[in-house]
């Protein structure tokens, strides 16, 4: 199993970006929220994104340190996706909650929100 997470699996294109949030699909998990969108272009299986919002956590500081507990919680349980996933998608990982969760607690949810995400995919 590949634990990394490389830079050509990071989102950053401003078009991909943009079509997540106009055409782009959600599941939640409280409090986590993943936009997800079919990529077609890409190269990559997955493109992944992580966003903590400046009115929840004034610090960037802060930001950051949940930024990165996103991008672990992702690059540990990316397999749930690629194992089940046939198309390509692009992806934002939100954090929407002043609670300051633990790393055990994030985590979880995010299993929880990845099984959500390919029940979801399976159906449609």
């Amino acid at each position: 199993m590949n634990f990394n997470y490389p830079k050509s699996e990071k989102l950053k294109s401003q078009t991909v970006i943009s079509l997540l949030f106009t055409e782009g699909k959600s599941v939640a998990k409280y409090p986590l929220r993943l936009v997800y969108v079919e990529n077609p272009t890409s190269e990559q299986q997955l493109q992944m994104g992580v966003s903590v919002s400046k009115k929840y956590f004034k610090k960037a500081v802060d930001r950051n340190r949940f930024k990165r507990l996103l991008r672990e919680t992702y690059r540990l349980n990316k397999h749930i996706l690629n194992e089940n996933l046939e198309k390509k998608y692009a992806m934002m990982f939100f954090y929407q909650t002043k609670e300051r969760l633990s790393f055990q607690e994030i985590q979880e949810k995010t299993v929880i929100l990845f099984n959500k995400l390919v029940e979801a995919e399976a159906n449609s």
